[in-house]
């Protein structure tokens, strides 16, 4: 059974999410061009929460030699 509720990972997940997306958005600001700032801090935030889920998770550097992606 999974554990329930909210967990001391899930904050630094939040938090990190928020300060990457709000740095995305000052550089937006600082190059005149807010939407480009937030379709930035957007991708950024995705990759860094797969990044951090993956390093929590302990699943990073993990090689598969059956599972290489280009064969079917």
């Amino acid at each position: 059974m999974a554990t329930r509720g909210w967990q001391r990972g899930h904050t630094y997940w939040a938090l990190g999410a928020a300060l990457v997306f709000a740095l995305g958005i000052l550089f937006g600001l600082v190059m005149n061009n807010v939407w480009l700032g937030v379709v930035l801090a957007a991708a950024i935030s995705v990759g860094w929460l797969i990044a951090y889920e993956s390093r929590r998770g302990r699943n990073e550097g993990v090689y598969d030699r059956d599972d290489d992606g280009a064969q079917l």
